[in-house]
């Protein structure tokens, strides 16, 4: 067994259980991609087992903290049924659901979304890439599906050293599903949607959208960043009679449409827009446009801290803008998934932006990912989507 030893002083975060050890923590030692490494102190202490990874900043990631543990195939059956089995207690009420969330899972780089009868699969990690195959397996025993989907084309990849992989690791045949979401339905293409094919942190979001656009009888929307609509469809569901879906896919906004229909509402009240954001915003608020409701629901504007001074702008326009354009008494659920931005730097920077455009809103909730996209104690770093929900006074 390889071993990789550290800096003095550089063994906290793995006595915290925290899983990651930076390049420069390092002081010794080296291993192949992915390779199951002993980490020790200084001093020789043993830390944890984990996968080693050349290529990364973050050189290596614990699978273990348990001395007498084995990584081996019995370890990830082991792993991987501990994280089905959560998801089995939340009694989650949709047939989408994340299964297994990297390292709040003690799974670092790994993703598992089940849509349906198809596990879509995200190996992001050099130690869930030499496991590939054991995984796959694994999964297929532990869950009973016939069928897996490897959605491994995330940039992430590159920063291990690997290179992208999309297509079926096991079974074959249609990758488009049917998912059926508290009382909405929406398809999902596994191969060409966004992440591991849609974005199943937001659903509990959707739902209450839905809720609060019927409380507070909300009839005109205006949806941003819409994706395929699912925000849309959730206003729709909440007695909306104007809809507007703004996004810069052609073919997002042509599924959106396709949703709408779906779920049996009528196309009159939905309108898709194939435009700029940020422009649209402006266009509006110039032509004297107001909406009952906005969802601000952009891409990762910062993907680390380095990036957080130039996202805190852009999300702060998009936000000033937003507040504008809503009625006195409107809604606004506005996030950001950008893991370089805390929750609390979120809330300071829309706190700017209702400064910059002259409205104050009551924060009425705080929201955050579904609950099978946990965050752990020990690795806060997995809160990557926050929200608030608020209402302009």
């Amino acid at each position: 067994m390889k071993v990789i030893r550290l800096r003095e002083g550089k063994e906290r975060s793995l006595l915290r259980q925290h899983p990651w050890v930076f390049a420069g923590s390092v002081a010794k030692g080296k291993a192949d991609p992915g390779e199951t490494v002993r980490v020790e102190a200084d001093d020789g202490r043993f830390l944890a087992w984990a996968a080693f990874s050349p290529s990364s900043m973050i050189r290596v990631r614990a699978w273990s903290f348990d001395e007498a543990e084995r990584i081996d195939a019995g370890f990830f059956q082991r792993r991987l049924q501990a994280a089905v089995a959560m998801r089995q207690r939340l009694a989650i009420q949709s047939n989408g659901v994340r299964l297994v969330h990297g390292e709040a899972d003690g799974l670092p780089g790994l993703i598992v979304d089940r849509y349906d009868d198809i596990l879509s699969v995200q190996f992001l990690s050099a130690g869930t890439e030499r496991w590939k195959d054991v995984i796959a397996d694994a999964l297929l025993q532990v869950t009973g599906c016939q069928r897996l989907f490897e959605r491994s084309d995330s940039g992430v990849r590159q920063m291990e050293g690997l290179a992208p992989a999309k297509g079926w690791l096991r079974g074959e045949g249609s990758t488009t599903v049917t998912l059926q979401e508290h009382a909405i339905r929406l398809t999902v293409d596994v191969e060409e949607g966004h992440k591991t094919g849609y974005y199943l942190d937001q659903r509990e979001n959707r739902a209450l959208f839905a809720r609060l656009v019927r409380q507070f009888g909300c009839k005109s929307v205006l949806n941003c960043y819409s994706y395929t609509g699912g925000f849309s469809v959730a206003a729709l569901a909440g007695g909306a009679t104007e809809v507007i879906s703004v996004d810069s896919s052609g073919p997002a906004l042509a599924r959106a449409d396709a949703h709408v229909l779906l779920n049996g509402f009528d196309p009159a009240h939905h309108t898709s827009m194939d435009a700029d954001v940020n422009g649209t915003l402006r266009q509006l608020l110039k032509d004297g446009r107001q909406f009952d409701a906005i969802v601000l629901d952009p891409p990762k504007f910062a993907p680390s801290a380095a990036h957080a001074d130039r996202a805190s702008r852009a999300y702060k326009d998009i936000n000033r803008l937003g507040l504008k354009l809503l009625k006195p008494g409107g809604l606004l659920l506005t996030f950001s998934c950008s893991g370089g931005i805390g929750a609390e730097l979120f809330h300071k920077i829309v706190a700017g932006a209702g400064l910059d455009a002259g409205v104050d809103a009551y924060l009425m909730q705080r929201l955050e990912a579904s609950s099978d996209h946990p965050t752990t104690l020990c690795f806060p770093e997995g809160e990557y989507l926050k929200g608030l929900a608020l209402l302009r006074r």
